[in-house]
């Protein structure tokens, strides 16, 4: 079940990618730069959605599904931490009899301030 989702998945996703790079941009002629060609409207004049912008809405619809249901598939059920190996075990430290830290080499010696 996840192979077919994983393939749509990255399929959409360079579509994606691919429509909007081809898209051109609102006001992208040098008029609108100046001013010129513009609606004195609050947000500017805008109609109807083009085909490109359905295109990109119905790819982001299907990335952002697909995107969940990987999600959701790949989550592991009763993982509480991340490291669930470590959970719950103590470090126990063993202390060297003042007897054997003579018999260690000098790196490995206790530093003793007096």
């Amino acid at each position: 079940m996840t192979t077919p989702l994983l393939i749509i998945h990255i399929v959409v996703c360079f579509a994606l990618i691919l429509i909007v790079l081809l898209q051109g941009g609102k006001g992208a002629d040098i008029g609108a730069t100046f001013g010129a060609g513009s609606s004195q409207t609050v947000f500017g004049a805008t109609g109807g959605q083009s085909f490109m912008g359905k295109l990109t809405t119905g790819a982001a619809v299907i990335f952002m599904l697909t995107s969940l249901f990987l999600a959701y598939y790949y989550a592991k059920p009763g993982a509480d931490s991340i490291m669930p190996e470590t959970m719950g075990q103590t470090v126990q430290q063993t202390e060297v009899p003042a007897a054997d830290q003579a018999s260690l080499p000098a790196a490995d010696k206790p530093v003793t301030t007096e």
